[in-house]
């Protein structure tokens, strides 16, 4: 029986690579069973190889996942531009229960699907003598059992970040008639594991840069170890979870009691990387979304080259037929600086409503579509009634005048749209400079090295430097002034990557945030002239604290004595 069930279980697994691309392969599956797929006479280590690339195909990908939206559309980043009710609408409502989970944000089962397949990989695949070395003359093998432990370590933390401590189950694979009554493992618990796991394979991973990307790029490398780790322990250390627990004396939660050493435990495991020097900013902003094995990319979800993102997200109006599904909020907008990296708030930035996107942040013109946006060979129409915001159909058009730039082609200029290379960006390192920054300013203060990151990231995003060097940046700033510019520049660096839903939540300032009505722009066009006035478009709602957390699955709490849901549901 337990033969049969093991068959069965591989070949569903193996079946998903018909439906993957690039590397996902499909293999016969009337010959697969445990010893066909980890052969001890299989020296190319072939079908361990493609049972791996089906871990790999469980990897969450972001592109408008959640019901066909993007999870910023759930945060005060954006909206769904669907009209009715949709999945991100009942994220930022609260209209969501134990029993009636979110469709695509509510990852519990397919997460301990993923979990399982790799610890099937790593309990077996020590019995394929592939001889294939890697540049320190070990087996391959090495490094794709490191790379399953990695996906494992990966999908914990995707739910630790939203259930709090979850059962760990070690390299354990349960079977039928196994107790499979375990309880949930501590949030501390769940941190160490993942952050061991991380440490312990680092090095018998493929090092930075990759060989063969043309074959590998998809692979997790040492990078990526060291990058999970960092932004586990940087979640680990922020607000929600150290200090801040929603349950003081609840374990699963967080930490029951605060300690600063752990953001300092944060910003060395990103330190590490970054003096490695393996990774560098990509020179143009645009290119780190669209181009493959470039310098920032760490980690990443295979997609393919195709169109739909633009056909998902781009501008309605066009003969090209797209449903501009992600509108853009304007505390969003107002969140890029102007070009010189002074906020538009500031009286000194130059910034004109009557002309609001003259002289901004170029990330601005790069991550978001305004009126006057150049796209598909012609100036967007944002204004009411024009021929980007007809408002009419489910999907009528932006509903606060933005529509989402980011990720897709160039294609200002463009008669129609083509190809474009879509990978899921996971891990980035921008994103490793950032979590430093935060983490060495919370434990040491506004640091030398925290300004170099922000000047960095400025300088790289086209901000001017300045008469001072500065780049708009105030010297002399206190930790908690330096703590909201990072919060800030991380937002409009991130923007749409799914950052922005979780760092409100880890900040614990998810219920001010929501607490507000989200705003567009209602532009009217007076001859050559535009009338431009900001209106509420939509008002989320959030129950604290429960809504920190996502409640565990009805049907777990159910089966399991042992399962503990979280407060408030």
């Amino acid at each position: 029986m337990k033969q049969f069930r093991i068959m069965i279980f591989l070949a569903g697994c193996l079946a998903a690579l018909a439906a993957c691309n690039k590397d996902y392969e499909e293999i016969p599956l009337e010959k697969v069973t445990i010893e066909y797929v980890f052969d001890k006479d299989d020296s190319l280590g072939t079908y361990a190889n493609k049972f791996l690339n089906t871990i790999y195909s469980k990897l969450p990908g972001g592109y408008n996942r959640v019901g066909g939206d993007l999870l910023d559309a759930a945060s005060d980043d954006a909206i769904s531009g669907l009209v009715g009710t949709s999945g991100v609408l009942q994220l930022a409502t609260g209209a969501y229960t134990s029993y009636s989970p979110i469709p695509g944000e509510s990852p519990w089962n397919d997460a301990y699907a993923a979990i399982r397949s790799a610890g099937i990989f790593v309990s077996n695949i020590d019995v394929s003598p592939v001889k294939e070395k890697l540049p320190n003359g070990r087996s391959v093998r090495y490094a794709w059992k490191a790379e399953a432990r990695f996906i494992r370590a990966l999908f914990y933390f995707e739910l630790l970040k939203r259930y709090g401590g979850v059962p760990l189950m070690g390299d354990k694979v349960r079977e039928l008639g196994d107790d499979v009554q375990v309880a949930r493992s501590s949030f501390a618990e769940c941190v160490n594991y993942i952050v061991s796991e991380c440490e312990a394979i680092k090095d018998s991973l493929r090092p930075n840069p990759i060989a063969a990307p043309e074959l590998n790029s998809h692979r997790a490398t040492r990078g990526a170890a060291q990058a999970l780790k960092a932004r586990v322990l940087l979640y680990a250390a922020s607000p929600l979870f150290n200090g801040q627990n929603i349950a003081a004396n609840n374990p699963l939660t967080g930490y029951t009691s605060y300690d600063k050493e752990r953001w300092k435990l944060a910003a060395d495991a990103a330190r590490e990387l970054i003096s490695e020097n393996k990774f560098s900013l990509l020179p143009n902003f645009k290119d780190i979304f669209i181009t493959q094995n470039n310098s920032e990319i760490l980690f990443f979800r295979q997609g393919g080259n195709n169109t739909e993102i633009e056909k998902t997200n781009g501008p309605v109006g066009f003969a090209i037929v797209a449903r501009g599904r992600t509108n853009p909020t304007q505390e969003l907008v107002d969140a890029f600086p102007m070009n010189t990296g002074l906020p538009i708030t500031d009286p000194a930035s130059g910034y004109n409503s009557n002309n609001p996107y003259a002289n901004r942040d170029p990330r601005l013109g790069m991550s978001i579509m305004y009126n006057g946006s150049r796209w598909l060979g012609a100036d967007l129409q944002m204004f009411d009634g024009g021929q980007n915001k007809p408002g009419t159909g489910s999907e009528p058009g932006s509903k606060t005048s933005y529509y989402m730039r980011k990720f897709m082609g160039n294609f200002e200029n463009a008669s129609q749209y083509a190809n474009t290379s879509h990978d899921w960006i996971i891990l980035r390192y921008t994103e490793v400079l950032l979590n430093f920054a935060e983490a060495e300013n919370e434990y040491s203060g506004p640091t030398g090295e925290v300004y170099q990151v922000l000047k960095d990231l400025r300088a790289r995003a086209g901000i001017a430097a300045g008469a001072d060097g500065m780049y708009g940046l105030k010297d002399g700033m206190t930790p908690e002034e330096m703590r909201q510019v990072i919060r800030n520049e991380r937002r409009i660096e991130l923007a749409f990557e799914e950052h922005r839903f979780w760092d409100i939540r880890r900040w614990k300032i998810a219920q001010q945030v929501y607490g507000k009505a989200l705003h567009g722009m209602s532009i009217i066009k007076e001859g050559p002239d535009f009338n431009y006035n900001v209106v509420e478009v939509f008002k989320p709602v959030f129950i604290a604290p429960k809504m920190y957390f996502h409640p565990i699955p009805y049907d777990e709490v159910v089966k399991n004595d042992n399962m503990r849901q979280n407060p408030g549901w």
